[in-house]
């Protein structure tokens, strides 16, 4: 016997008839899965980016775009924020305010590390960005602590059954010098998600004082994470 797919075929049915039937046969084993993991599907349990449930298709179509996140065993998500720097602003990255001559220009506290964590792991989710969950013209988040950002995206990575595999993060600033400051960060943010430091990698860059990286006129951020579906 031969082993195709969903279908067992004798050995003498090589040909391309037994080819057809075993891609019939997977074909319509692939449906069925897809149509279980659809039914599974929970639908959100928030309003996103102004979107209203009004009808079934809408329903199947939003369990469609959440079944592939919801059933991988393992999914990666990148974060990338820039902020702009201006005096009279606090400076705060990975929840410490830092001594500088200026901070980030944001509605929230400016936390670029934090809304980097917050969008890579919203993405590896397949979900909407920060700024449509969190937005910035909502007098709720004005000057909020953005830990609060990553933790709601911790919450709905455990939600949908994931926990964090690995993430590596890098911070770009020409000033103030990050060295001295990238433990205590470190552990803020392993503390924000509840993971040992073991899995989570922080570095600091310079821009070799190019463009408004380099200038000292903004800040950014990158990430990397890593879900992988718990046990």
């Amino acid at each position: 016997m031969v082993l195709l797919g969903a279908l067992s075929l004798p050995s003498t049915a090589r040909g391309p008839t037994a080819r057809v039937r075993a891609s019939a046969g997977r074909s319509s084993f692939v449906a069925r899965a897809s149509s279980a993991a659809e039914r599974a599907a929970p639908v959100l349990p928030y309003r996103i980016g102004g979107y209203l449930k009004t009808s079934l298709s809408d329903t199947i179509r939003l369990r469609r775009s959440l079944s592939p996140s919801l059933t991988r065993a393992r999914s990666s998500g990148h974060g990338w924020d820039l902020h702009r720097l201006e005096p009279g602003y606090d400076l705060i990255i990975g929840g410490i305010k830092l001594e500088h001559d200026r901070g980030c220009v944001a509605h929230s506290d400016g936390d670029v590390l934090a809304h980097t964590v917050t969008d890579a792991i919203l993405g590896a989710l397949c979900l909407p960005d920060i700024g449509q969950i969190f937005p910035d013209n909502d007098p709720k988040w004005k000057g909020c602590s953005s830990d609060v950002f990553v933790k709601e995206a911790v919450r709905l990575m455990h939600e949908r059954g994931y926990e964090i595999g690995n993430m590596d993060i890098t911070i770009i600033a020409q000033r103030p010098k990050l060295s001295p400051h990238k433990e205590t960060i470190r552990g803020n943010i392993c503390d924000w998600m509840d993971v040992h430091p073991s899995v989570v990698n922080l570095k600091a860059k310079t821009h070799e004082k190019v463009d408004s990286l380099g200038e000292n006129r903004s800040i950014a951020c990158e990430a990397v994470v890593l879900l992988i579906r718990k046990v």
